[in-house]
């Protein structure tokens, strides 16, 4: 079955415009616009805005080329972030469940950012 022109180039144009406007929705997310403080933030929002920024500041850490110290050194950065975003939603959070769930969330990350920093001391060099 063939195609009529118009209908292919429609197509085509469709899956352009919406490939460009999926790339400006990526870059938006992906900026670190939308974690800027904001003097209309509450401060829940201030604090978390401020835990993501630290963490993003923080895993920009140089690769090294060795598979096992590049995903720790970046993976601990993370992982502080994670604490830090748990510590306020502890300070912030009105449900127990989200209180549980934060204080979980520190308790393991903690644990694993110790086990990832004691490899580190010993096989890094």
């Amino acid at each position: 079955m063939k195609i009529p022109n118009t209908l292919a180039i429609a197509a085509i144009l469709g899956l352009g415009l919406a490939g460009t406007a999926h790339a400006q929705d990526m870059k938006d997310h992906g900026s670190m616009s939308s974690m800027k403080p904001d003097p209309k933030d509450d401060a829940s929002t201030k604090d978390f805005k401020a835990a993501d920024m630290a963490m993003m500041k923080d895993m920009a850490v140089a690769y090294t080329g060795n598979p096992d110290v590049d995903f720790r050194t970046h993976m601990i950065p993370h992982h502080k972030g994670a604490v830090a975003m748990a510590r306020v939603a502890l300070k912030h959070a009105k449900d127990p469940s989200t209180k549980a769930m934060a204080q979980k969330i520190i308790d393991d990350q903690e644990k694993e950012i110790g086990e990832m920093e004691a490899w580190l001391k010993q096989h890094a060099k």
